[in-house]
């Protein structure tokens, strides 16, 4: 799959264009100039430019607004992204336009701890796979998304707890190689957030967290519109913090994290504890029909109504409210997104989340504060995948 790509963005206001034509859709050089407060012979020279590059092109007369009528500019309809979202038990991959419309997903299961060479070869077929379905052969760039810490600037995944052999590994030019185009890495819980922020419920929200509650838990930081990473890329493993003085052993290898008492992984261990131990019928029968159990099916029990079920899933809640109440009183978001495959339990998780996080933080801090469930499901990741990529590739 190696060919030769269409050019990148060369300058800043190259850039700028093309990030309103991705935002906003097909808009006149008029409109362009207006909204980049340049003169309409800018727009046109730096639109000539863009289209030998393969990147925008001219898309016929704009609506009249009275004089000579302005011409519309859209983006190179040729233009296609891979976005990849890699969690610990499964993996999402898909093909967007320029805009970053989803064309074709697939999605399957994987286990990340098989190691970086099994789970990459499992996301290139999947990427081919989509790339087939749609008729394409070139792509001008891919993201992707790791269950881990990464070094954004080396695209390399450094110490995850739930990675074994994934340290130090080159995903970004190992994929790279592959497709031929240029890639990005980024923690996943980042790139859900930027998903988020393009097409998701924050859409327009300057300052956000995106809580991601899988098998392990995350948070995606937006300040000002823009993503913050830290110093080190590690900003938002909020998974890590100490809720408890003592309590399960984490995969980090500390006691009473959040992520040892409400993760996935936690969840699904509890169930197993509470079905052997018969104060849960309903997970004890889940749990002889499958022979093990997931947060999934914790979920499942509520919905029978199984009192230590319905249990599980508040303790869980009460500890990411505790969590989220110090984050509250310290970062003043204007609003929380809820995402991950936990949030397939609802809104009984929702609820017990709202009702800590509110109790404890600061009335002036959650006043007009929303905590609210993502609407994007596994496409989140591959927005979010293609949008950070986008961002790079249409970037000078």
């Amino acid at each position: 799959m190696r060919h030769s790509l269409a050019g990148r963005a060369e300058n800043a206001m190259q850039a700028r264009i093309l990030a309103q034509l991705r935002d906003e859709g097909p808009l006149s050089k008029a409109q362009l100039a207006d909204r980049l407060l340049v003169s309409r012979t800018t727009v046109s020279a730096e639109v000539v430019r863009l289209a030998e590059l393969g990147l925008a092109q001219e898309a016929g007369p704009a609506a009249s607004r009275g004089g000579r009528r302005s011409t519309l500019v859209d983006l190179s309809p040729d233009i296609r992204f891979v976005g990849i979202s890699i969690g610990a038990t499964g993996m999402s991959v898909g093909v967007t336009d320029g805009r970053l419309t989803v064309l074709a997903t697939r999605d399957s299961a994987s286990d990340i701890r098989q190691g970086p060479e099994v789970v990459l070869a499992a996301a290139l077929r999947l990427v081919r796979e989509v790339l087939d379905e749609v008729g394409v052969e070139q792509v001008m760039g891919a993201g992707i998304g790791v269950p881990g810490p990464v070094d954004f600037n080396r695209g390399v995944s450094v110490s995850p707890p739930i990675m074994p052999g994934w340290d130090g590994y080159p995903v970004r030019d190992a994929v790279s190689r592959e497709l031929g185009c240029p890639v990005v890495l980024d923690n996943d819980v980042n790139v859900l957030a930027v998903g988020e922020q393009h097409a998701g419920v924050a859409k327009g929200a300057q300052d956000f967290l995106f809580v991601k509650i899988g098998t392990g838990i995350g948070c995606g930081i937006v300040i000002d519109g823009e993503l913050y990473r830290g110093v080190n890329g590690c900003a938002g493993d909020i998974g890590h913090i100490r809720v408890e003085d003592f309590g399960p052993t984490c995969a980090c290898g500390n006691t009473g994290c959040l992520e040892a008492f409400s993760g996935g992984a936690a969840l699904a261990r509890d169930a197993v504890t509470a079905a052997r131990s018969g104060r849960s019928p309903a997970l004890a029968t889940l749990l002889a029909e499958k022979g093990e159990l997931t947060a999934a099916d914790v979920g499942l029990a509520v919905s029978q109504g199984d009192a230590q079920a319905v249990q599980l899933i508040r303790e869980s809640g009460r500890h990411i409210g505790q969590v989220l109440a110090g984050l509250v009183s310290f970062f003043n978001p204007g609003l929380i997104v809820i995402g991950g495959r936990v949030t397939g339990l609802g809104h009984a998780l929702l609820a017990e989340i709202r009702g800590v996080t509110y109790r404890r933080s600061l009335p002036l801090a959650t006043g007009n504060l929303p905590i609210v469930l993502s609407e994007l499901g596994d496409e989140g990741g591959v927005i979010g995948a293609a949008r950070m990529i986008s961002a790079s590739v249409y970037a000078p």
